[in-house]
């Protein structure tokens, strides 16, 4: 297997999954004249106001998701309170909700015409429109809280599980009450847990385009597609590329820094479930309103939205298209199935030379790979088209963008450049429990190369191989942006069905699609909840 996996081979390889990137760098080479006054007409047009939207939304969202998943945290993991376990884990459940599934929710339920409003009006004798307009920033702001805040909730409750009872219990005993146990001791614990956490939220947030477009929410997401379809502007577009990969790039770095400092020393021998380190038993009033601290989020960011999707869905029962809901289905299960096979193999391939090799090469490549995930599909779109474009205007009898946008080769490449890194993380912390000694003693037994791969490795890697596979497969179920522009003909998907009904106004059909997205979904969360409890 190594002969195969030779630098060259790693480099072609990394050039592949990065191209995108790549292209857009390149494409400020050609800034020219006429590059200037584009940007210069974006600047006193349209890029102020994208700039100042995205900076409000993030930021809005960026105290949103850490106070709701500092707080969630914090109450499952330093109180004991009626139905705890349940919150540890039902507090996840809109990891599992697309988050522009829960905007097609909330205005079908909150709009003008929804049924509330109407209710209201007709039950008070009311006129005009009641609450305010869904279809807005705040409204943006309040779907990405809360289907986003269980990024927090996930760090800053290991952070919180793994020191904070014995430290705030020291605290206790130097005569600290409680709020100030918790100002003082678990809050500064969790900070950098919470600053990762709100980091990747923002990188989500960044990367979205179903709830910026469809709420009229003008941000870089959005300019980009309007760049590059409405306007058929591709050098605009490129530039909007580069500036919103120039915010996830940030964003990165401020992750990896606060993962960093995401590091505590624990006292050996020292038992986290000891009887000196229990959570605080709370009952009656302070018991409540914890409960209802973490049954809120679980509310807007789950419960309510699937109730909403469901009443149409119901109501519309015998006009929903299963015909066309079955194609829908087979197109997302073929990409999903293909894209996630292939990025568990590639991932295989990286970690085991990784594992069997592991010189500067090779941790440039994995670690290339290993930043797909950051790069936002809007990105990928421009990064993938751009060289189409310039190939075609050389040869413009070359078919390469027939090959790239009417067939599986664009979508999957844009797949494998977003999801490989979801697939390589997961092998490698399987490879990080095989001690190193397995190698040793097969090598000293004469299994080398594919064959220590199969008999000793594969045995042991083949959970977290079906790991990767599912979490690249869900994710590929839910992947709006570079599927809706590079899908091939009639392979509509489920997500893309879904946006497109929803922007019609048809969404009594699209529950159908955003429900099964929602199942979809649940798979992952279910394991990951498992996880965390055994553990």
């Amino acid at each position: 297997m190594l002969r195969w996996l030779t630098p060259t081979l790693l480099i072609l390889l990394a050039l592949v999954l990065t191209l995108p990137v790549l292209a857009l760098g390149a494409s400020w080479f050609q800034f020219d004249a006429a590059a200037q006054d584009v940007l210069m007409q974006m600047a006193q047009t349209v890029l102020p106001e994208y700039a100042l939207t995205t900076l409000v939304l993030s930021l809005s969202v960026a105290l949103g998701v850490a106070a709701v998943g500092m707080a969630t945290a914090s109450a499952v993991t330093l109180f004991d309170f009626p139905g705890r376990r349940f919150f540890e884990w039902a507090l996840l459940l809109p990891l599992a909700m697309p988050a522009y599934v829960v905007a097609y929710a909330y205005t079908d339920f909150l709009q003008f015409s929804g049924p509330l409003q109407v209710w209201l009006r007709e039950t008070f004798g009311l006129s005009g429109r009641l609450l305010p307009e869904v279809r807005s920033t705040p409204g943006a702001v309040w779907v990405f809280t809360f289907s986003l805040y269980p990024y927090v909730y996930l760090l800053a409750r290991t952070a919180l599980s793994e020191r904070a009872a014995q430290l705030m219990e020291a605290a206790r005993l130097l005569g600290a009450p409680l709020a100030r146990r918790i100002r003082e001791v678990a809050l500064p614990l969790a900070r950098p847990a919470v600053a990762a956490g709100v980091a990747l939220a923002l990188m989500e947030t960044l990367a979205d385009f179903g709830v910026v477009s469809y709420f009229g929410v003008q941000t870089f997401t959005a300019g980009v597609y309007k760049a590059w379809l409405a306007m058929d502007n591709r050098l605009a577009a490129a530039q909007l590329a580069t500036m919103l990969l120039g915010l996830v790039a940030l964003l990165l770095w401020l992750e990896h820094r606060a993962q960093r400092r995401m590091r505590f020393a624990t006292l050996r021998g020292q038992r986290a479930g000891s009887a000196e380190a229990q959570p605080v038993r709370l009952r009656g009033g302070g018991a409540a309103a914890v409960m209802l601290v973490c049954a809120l989020p679980i509310a807007f960011g789950f419960v309510l939205p699937v109730l909403f999707m469901l009443r149409p869905l119901i109501g519309g029962w015998d006009e929903l298209p299963w015909t066309s809901f079955l194609q829908w289905s087979r197109n997302s299960v073929w990409l999903a199935g293909l894209a996630a096979a292939l990025a568990t193999a590639i991932a295989l391939a990286l970690a085991f030379a990784m594992r069997a090799r592991p010189g500067p090469v090779t941790r440039g490549v994995v670690q290339l790979a290993s930043l797909g995930y950051a790069v936002p599909g809007a990105v990928i779109v421009v990064g993938i088209l751009l060289p189409v474009g310039w190939v075609q205007s050389v040869r413009p009898e070359a078919s390469v963008g027939y090959w790239v946008t009417a067939t599986v080769l664009g979508i999957v490449w844009a797949y494998l450049v977003r999801f490989t890194a979801v697939s390589l993380q997961s092998l490698q912390s399987g490879y990080a429990r095989i001690p190193a000694s397995l190698d040793d003693s097969a090598r000293m037994l004469g299994t080398t190369g594919f064959g220590l791969a199969r008999r000793v490795h594969w045995p042991l890697l083949k959970r977290s191989t079906a790991a990767a596979a599912l979490l690249v497969f869900v994710d590929v179920m839910k992947e709006l942006p570079a599927t809706l522009v590079l899908r091939p003909f009639n392979s509509d998907t489920l997500a893309v069905v879904t946006y497109q009904l929803a922007r019609d106004e048809r969404l009594g059909e699209a529950a159908l699609p955003a429900l099964t997205l929602v199942l979809v979904g649940l798979v992952p969360v279910i394991l990951l909840s498992r996880t965390l409890r055994s553990r």
